[in-house]
C-alpha cells in the first residue's frame, strides 16, 4: 500500500497534540538525561561546560523528542487511514 503524505496542518495538528507532546517530552527528558551522562559527564564533573557543549546538550535532548513526536503522529496517521 502506497503512503499519502499528511497536509502539513494535519501533521502539525498532531504534533502539538498534548498526549503527543507530553509523552514526547517524557522520553526527551529522560533519553535526553541518559545521552547527556554518557556524552557530557566528564565535562559536567570536571567543571568545563561551555556554551557550545550546552548548546549540544540541548540537541541531545532534541533528538528523543522529535523522534518521539514523529513516531507518535505516524501512529495517529495510520490510525486515521484505517478507520
Amino acid at each position: 500500500m502506497l503512503y499519502r503524505w499528511p497536509r502539513m496542518k494535519e501533521w502539525f495538528q498532531l504534533a502539538f497534540r498534548p498526549s503527543v507532546v507530553k509523552r514526547a517530552l517524557k522520553y526527551a527528558l529522560i533519553v535526553g538525561f541518559i545521552l547527556i551522562a554518557i556524552n557530557h559527564s566528564d565535562a559536567i564533573f570536571s567543571g568545563q561546560v561551555t556554551r557550545g557543549r550546552l548548546l549540544k546538550m540541548l540537541l541531545t535532548v532534541m533528538v528523543p523528542y522529535v523522534v518521539s513526536t514523529l513516531s507518535s503522529v505516524g501512529v495517529l496517521l495510520e490510525m486515521r487511514q484505517k478507520s
